[in-house]
């Protein structure tokens, strides 16, 4: 299994001058416990896709040691959105193998990404119920034991039994993600670079809801990080409570 990363933007509305990962808590950024993660539950390599302050992020994989388990690509328009950032890692996303995708900005309990990557399902979302409303989480909802909706807003005659936030990770079978990547692609050649990445696996959910699982993660703490007030939940309230892998 390998594990991808989206680490391009620009982060707006945090307003640093780098990128979110290497955002630092406990003395480690957010990149260098992804990678301690990931390497403590056996994935076999990782990719980031990066752009904004990209150096910075080579100069953090030197830092740790991490150049051997970890390669980037780079997009030169990630001013322009999540899809072409996504995009970059088409080929990597066609290479035939299990893949993990990660948001590169949450700070999480390494019991979340572990059961992901352990998880029975080969196409799968992670689902925390314990959410406040409103239009910036992008939500999970469940009607009987099956997912019939990934997206922020939701339409008001949709019927489901309960909804979650999703925690930005992902898993998808060698199959599924060479769909993802012929999906991205297809919206790039549309010109649909305003979507936000998860509009593309919207699509392949609703195509197939029958090949996709959730885990529920409820009671596990993280956060991910958009916002200033963001950074100081980080260190104030979810910090104290995860375990490391």
């Amino acid at each position: 299994m390998k594990a991808l990363i989206l680490a391009a933007g620009v982060g707006q509305r945090l307003a640093v001058n780098h990128p979110k990962c290497l955002l630092r808590f406990g003395g480690q950024t957010l990149l260098e416990r992804h990678i301690r993660s990931l390497r403590a539950l056996g994935v076999d390599s990782l990719a980031i896709g990066v752009g904004y302050e990209s150096q910075a992020i080579a100069a953090e994989l030197a830092s740790i040691g991490a150049q051997e388990f970890v390669s980037t690509v780079y997009n030169p328009d990630y001013t322009r959105g999540s899809i072409l950032s996504l995009w970059t890692l088409k080929e990597l996303l066609r290479q035939g193998e299990d893949m993990v995708l990660m948001d590169a900005d949450v700070l999480y309990d390494g019991r979340i990404l572990e059961r992901l990557v352990t998880t029975p399902f080969l196409n799968c979302f992670l689902m925390d119920r314990n959410f406040e409303g409103g239009e910036e989480p992008v939500k999970l909802c469940v009607r009987g034991k099956q997912l019939v909706e990934f997206r922020k807003r939701l339409a008001p005659d949709l019927a489901y039994d309960y909804s979650g936030e999703s925690v930005g990770f992902f898993r998808f079978s060698r199959s599924m993600a060479a769909r993802l990547a012929e999906r991205t692609e297809d919206y790039v050649q549309d010109g649909r670079l305003d979507e936000p990445y998860e509009e593309v696996i919207r699509d392949l959910l609703l195509e197939s809801p029958e090949e996709f699982g959730f885990e529920d993660v409820t009671g596990l703490p993280w956060v991910e990080i958009d916002f200033p007030q963001d950074i100081e939940r980080a260190q104030k309230e979810i910090l104290p409570q995860i375990n490391e892998p």
